[in-house]
């Protein structure tokens, strides 16, 4: 394992050793875990890939800060669809769709799952806890049934049927908080610093991004070791797209890609924290979190300065999409393409067609727009605004 420590978002502190760690001592900032990059360049290239024939995310268990993996259920080497029809409507060639729907709890948080949960069994933890609108929740919950690790998720009370539906069916132990994501975040750490609990919520738990950099492996050996010049992520707590970029950045840096994409951070409107510290170019301030899209429903995003800074340092840019615009996403890639998103996995290609609208992106641009929800986890909201959708 290369596996060498941790450095702060924040402040930039150093920690060697492997053991677990949240946040930063020194200024309480969240932690990148580091590798020793030129060991790893020395015993994994391309080549060993050919070999694999292990398509999940563990195909690159060489850049990863676990000793074994997940046999239970088969997680990653989602399908990455060349969405010809779609890219024609919108004047792009090089269009691609990433489908995350079908992970096994229906999201890309279980690529998050199987890293923390395999940490977690090789720590001998006995309870790993998660705040969550749903998606963090329902992946830990899964995956601690099938490792048969005892799981507690902390929800916001305005969390989707289908989700705590999900949540029930896996057996987890459930604390429903009466307020948002961020105050079951809040009630999330303090039982678990109060019970000595694993936690592995969104950002204070740096293992999480780990998993998510996976899919950004798969991106690239998709499309043959060439990296994409834009991907359009849904940003909520920030995770997701500071993995992404964690993930593209170390392929660059062992010599499997010889570029890097820009990453769009695709925010509602009303929970936009990380875009407007980007387009500020300041820390990430708290904001109303409203929004349909539960999933990237945020008032102060849990990995949010790790965010602005892969946005910023991608040469990328945010932006704004309105709930409407995100539910006729929905409709239009179910109709177009055949995949079924929920609204804040929809959110990407929203924000796709409104950087088209502004000359953002090029014809010929390599483009890909990340799915990352089954549609099947909040069909009330759909069904809500069905005026909009016009599916009855």
């Amino acid at each position: 394992m290369f596996f060498t420590g941790y450095k702060c978002v924040k402040c930039g502190k150093e920690i060697c050793g492997r053991e677990m760690i949240y946040t930063c001592p020194d200024c309480g900032g969240n932690l990148m875990i580091e590798y020793d990059y030129s060991a790893i360049k020395k015993v994994f290239d391309r080549n060993s890939l050919l070999k694999n024939n292990d398509y999940s995310l563990w195909r690159y268990k060489t850049l990863y800060p676990v000793e074994s993996r997940i046999d239970e259920l088969e997680i990653g080497w989602s399908p990455l669809y060349k969405t010809d029809s779609l890219g024609k409507k919108y004047g792009l060639t090089n269009l691609y769709l990433k489908d995350d729907t079908r992970l096994p709890s229906g999201s890309f948080k279980d690529r998050a799952g199987a890293i923390v949960m395999e940490k977690a069994r090789e720590d001998n933890i006995k309870k790993v806890c998660a705040a969550s609108t749903g998606n963090a929740g329902t992946s830990t919950a899964c995956l601690g049934a099938a490792m048969q690790i005892d799981t507690m998720i902390f929800v916001p009370e305005t969390i989707p049927r289908a989700k705590l539906t999900q949540l029930r069916v896996y057996g987890t132990e459930i604390e429903i908080v009466k307020g948002t994501y961020d105050d079951a975040f809040d009630l999330c750490y303090s039982k678990c610093r109060e019970n000595g609990w694993f936690n592995r919520s969104t950002g204070i738990n740096p293992f999480t991004r780990e998993g998510k950099k996976s899919c950004a492996f798969e991106i690239c050996e998709q499309m043959n070791w060439e990296a994409p010049d834009m991907v359009f992520v849904p940003v909520g707590d920030g995770n997701i797209i500071s993995g992404m970029w964690k993930g593209f950045v170390e392929l660059y840096r062992i010599g499997f890609t010889d570029s890097l994409p820009r990453l769009i951070s695709v925010q509602a409107e009303g929970s936009n924290a990380v875009n407007k510290a980007v387009l500020s170019r300041s820390a990430i301030q708290s904001v109303a979190g409203n929004t349909i899209a539960d999933s990237i429903s945020v008032s102060l995003p849990r990995d949010g300065e790790a965010a602005r800074q892969a946005v910023i340092s991608s040469g990328g840019f945010g932006i704004d999409v309105t709930d409407e615009e995100i539910i006729m996403a929905v409709k239009e890639l179910g109709r177009e393409i055949g995949v079924f998103v929920e609204p804040a996995g929809a959110a990407a290609f929203a924000g796709l067609k409104k950087a088209i609208r502004g000359n953002l992106a090029e014809s010929n641009e390599k483009i890909v727009i990340m799915a990352t929800g089954n549609g099947l986890k909040d069909i009330d909201s759909i069904m809500t605004n069905e005026d909009k959708i016009d599916i009855i």
